[in-house]
């Protein structure tokens, strides 16, 4: 099919961007705010799911990023969304005694699970995008910070360690890339919300480990697992969310974006990522593309053979930011920019409901497990507001006019 135009340059496609993003948002604010505290999790028709004391801490900071944004956009109302999960992040997750954030609290105090670097980037990411969205969130924003470096940050590797149990007992004998990628966004997030380098050189050394030094021997394939020593284990199978088996494309495409980023934000001196963000795209879309049905498959083995073939919404949104990053670096990311986005269209939100379906089972049915309901604001969002500018910093910044 002929094209005379990137879709972004065209101002219906921009618009239906808007919309969906609006639909998203509306989706969210009509339920999701528990009077008690915090923030329901949805079911498939937007109502909060039933007996579940305990909220999780991406959940609660994943949406205090997506309604900072939303007031960034001049949205009525979330502001007090905002607020709202702020306070639950002071009041809840944050352990008074022993610093750090708890990755389970309920609405009476209780905290449970552990204490996790996945779950502190994105209490820095909330913190910084409220920051930009004129909350007074400094406070969060300057004990977490404390935190990563004096508890997370291994400073040999240049990277964070995974977690420890509620009382600081260190779990030494894993390392993870899923919550160094996430930090290297918040890391972003905060050198934009405060101007401190450090937060922008941390990001870089995290890059430089996991994908300069590890992807690059895998072929781009972006090693997930680690001993304590930062040695790849390809054996490891862990927890089918957020530690599964193998490979997982949408975080190779997920780096894409975050390499464009960082290369740019950091003054276009380390070319090594332009190019580590061509192999990774062209390694994620190679693997994890359905080429039957469409969709990414979740996890490949290390020769890139389906271990998990579910298709699960969120490495389509990831797809759908690094094609967009890619524009003017890779002659087929307008291509792949359609390709993700008709098949989010038709086969992943749910129009009658709102919101995106989680995961499709091999026939392209909606399933459930380990997805329930609704369970997230944050990729969708994104995905709506990413191609909207050129990735030469974060969405809020873009909003704030500063990039």
């Amino acid at each position: 099919m002929p094209q005379t135009a990137r879709w972004t340059d065209l101002v219906p496609h921009r618009s239906w961007l808007l919309s969906e993003a609006d639909g998203l948002l509306r989706f969210f604010e009509a339920s999701v705010i528990d009077p008690k505290g915090g923030f329901f999790t949805l079911d498939r028709q937007g109502n909060p799911r039933e007996a579940e004391a305990f909220r999780a801490l991406h959940d609660t900071t994943r949406l205090v990023h997506c309604f900072a944004l939303a007031e960034l956009m001049g949205r009525p109302g979330a502001g007090v969304i905002v607020e709202h999960g702020l306070d639950f992040l002071r009041q809840a997750h944050r352990d008074p005694h022993l610093g750090g954030f708890a990755w389970l609290a309920d609405t009476t105090g209780n905290r449970s699970g552990r204490k996790t670097a996945y779950g502190h980037a994105f209490v820095l990411l909330a913190a910084s995008t409220a920051q930009l969205a004129g909350h007074d969130s400094s406070d969060i924003l300057k004990e977490v910070t404390e935190v990563i470096d004096t508890r997370f940050w291994e400073e040999g590797p240049g990277a964070v360690t995974e977690e420890f149990e509620l009382d600081w007992t260190p779990l030494p004998d894993y390392r993870g890339q899923n919550c160094n990628m996430h930090m290297t966004e918040a890391l972003m997030a905060a050198y934009e919300a405060t101007g401190k380098v450090g937060y922008l050189q941390k990001a870089e050394r995290i890059a430089a480990l996991i994908i300069h030094r590890h992807a690059r021997a895998y072929d781009w394939r972006v090693v997930e697992h680690f001993t304590a020593d930062w040695r790849p284990d390809t054996t490891y199978d862990g927890d089918p969310m957020f530690r599964p088996a193998g490979i997982t494309p949408g975080h190779g495409l997920e780096w894409v974006r975050l390499l464009v980023q960082l290369y740019r934000t950091g003054g276009g001196s380390q070319d090594w990522m332009i190019e580590a963000a061509r192999g990774l795209f062209a390694r994620a879309t190679q693997d994890g593309w359905d080429k039957e049905n469409g969709g990414l498959v979740y996890t490949t083995d290390f020769n890139g053979a389906p271990l998990v073939a579910e298709r699960y919404w969120w490495p389509v949104c990831e797809g759908i930011g690094a094609a967009h990053a890619l524009r003017g670096l890779d002659d087929g990311a307008e291509d792949w920019y359609r390709r993700f986005w008709d098949f989010a269209a038709t086969r992943l939100i749910d129009r009658p409901h709102g919101g995106w379906f989680p995961q499709l089972d091999a026939t392209g049915a909606p399933s459930e497990d380990p997805f329930f309901g609704k369970p997230d604001l944050y990729h969708a969002l994104q995905a709506c507001l990413v191609p909207l500018w050129p990735v030469e910093g974060s969405v809020a910044r873009h909003l704030l006019g500063r990039a």
